[in-house]
């Protein structure tokens, strides 16, 4: 039944047509799922009404065998179409060659042309188009031989009739060629709406994938920097804050300064992922933000130097900007939790021909010192760093130094339009 809501907007006309255009497409869907049911279904009526006329008229047993070895191989004319056909045609010609009349049976021989027009192989259905042609031809000239006609009425009402059947024929074989085009067109459109849902899918799963790294390297960048800078400052802190209480206070406000810039950053990578309204429209660091985060990390007691030379032949995208300034964060979190105490770092970006360099130095204890906790190569941030850099056909390098130390390259080129 059509709903209120339906009745009101459309009408009892248009719902009426709607739920009618329902129920014919559940029928035909069922149709569709069970074909070889319908098949034997309608084989069956033509087979009763075939007999019942036949017994009304008196004709003999063998007529009457005839009539169900033609009927019952309709019931497989989609699902077994080449046998089936073959099993119609070896009949008739057996009926013709045992001089029986023409039967209302041998309706199925145009059926049969149809069946593999529509379903069977291409070899199949010429090769039944030709020989239902040959024995139009066989039937009416034994026919005509039988009743001994006259000559002139052989050549004049025969060639009608052969014509005649021929153009049925015809027709049978026209119209179940285009059943096999329009089965054929649906069954390459059902492929192809497979495969689409198959890639989308397929898509989905990678967008999915790609949109988990890049939140994973976001979540790592943000919290990892943060933590760090807060227990380098509380270690420290603690320490201090015994011999000079004002050095404790300023720790604790670079502490909290640090977690509240976390918390904001954390705040704006939830409202782009929510995507609604109120999502932060703040923009995302680059390298005019360098300076800033150098500060935070001088303020945790890292001693820094930092050196900037070249000049851009353009500027670079703000993805890639937010890429170098990630790296250089990422590279100073590694020398805050692995370099060790009385460690010192340098940081440099070079413009060059090509792109940006970027390089971070410290003259710690390596990467060595911490593999038994995964060190900085076990760890998500070099890993980070070496995916973001690969975005924009960057290269990323990580190495324990000669004598001491780590070092970390990138180089970003340019975009080339």
């Amino acid at each position: 039944m059509c709903k209120l809501q339906l009745w009101h907007d459309a009408g009892p006309v248009d719902c009426a047509l709607k739920w009618f255009d329902m129920a014919m497409h559940r029928i035909y869907d069922w149709f569709r799922r069970h074909a070889f049911v319908v098949d034997v279904s309608l084989m069956g009526l033509l087979l009763v009404f075939l007999l019942l006329v036949g017994l009304a008229s008196s004709i003999g047993a063998a007529v009457l065998v005839t009539t169900v070895l033609l009927v019952v191989p309709l019931a497989w004319r989609r699902a077994r179409t080449v046998p089936a056909g073959i099993l119609v045609a070896a009949v008739a010609l057996g009926q013709w060659a045992v001089g029986i009349t023409p039967l209302a049976a041998d309706v199925a021989v145009i059926l049969m042309v149809y069946a593999l027009a529509a379903y069977g192989p291409r070899w199949a259905s010429l090769g039944g188009f030709v020989l239902a042609l040959t024995g139009a031809v066989l039937l009416v000239s034994r026919f005509y031989a039988r009743n001994n006609y006259p000559v002139l009425s052989v050549l004049s009402y025969g060639a009608v009739l052969v014509v005649l059947l021929w153009a049925l024929v015809c027709f049978a074989w026209a119209l179940g060629d285009l059943t096999r085009t329009r089965r054929l067109r649906l069954q390459a459109l059902e492929d192809r709406t497979h495969r689409l849902e198959v890639e989308q899918q397929q898509e989905r799963a990678l967008a999915a994938s790609d949109e988990r790294s890049h939140i994973a390297r976001e979540m790592h960048d943000i919290v990892a920097h943060s933590l760090s800078v807060i227990i380098t400052q509380a270690d420290g802190g603690r320490y201090a804050g015994a011999a000079d209480p004002a050095v404790a206070t300023a720790t604790l406000a670079t502490i909290a300064d640090t977690g509240r810039a976390s918390l904001q950053e954390m705040r704006r990578l939830l409202g782009v992922l929510r995507g609604g309204e109120e999502a932060s429209t703040r923009p995302l660091p680059g390298l005019a933000d360098i300076d800033d985060l150098l500060l935070s990390f001088r303020a945790t007691g890292l001693e820094l130097t930092f050196e900037q030379g070249g000049k851009p032949r353009r500027a670079l995208p703000p993805g890639a900007e937010l890429t170098a300034y990630r790296v250089v964060q990422e590279a100073l979190t590694n020398v805050l939790k692995h370099a060790g105490p009385n460690a010192t770092a340098s940081a440099s970006l070079r413009w060059q021909s090509r792109g940006l360099a970027i390089e971070v130095l410290d003259d710690g204890r390596g990467a060595a010192a911490d593999s038994v906790a995964g060190g900085v190569h076990g760890g998500n941030g070099i890993r980070g760093m070496a995916e973001r850099t690969k975005l924009y056909d960057g290269t990323l390098t990580a190495r324990p130094r000669t004598g001491g130390g780590f070092q970390i390259s990138a180089f970003i080129p340019y975009t080339e339009a």
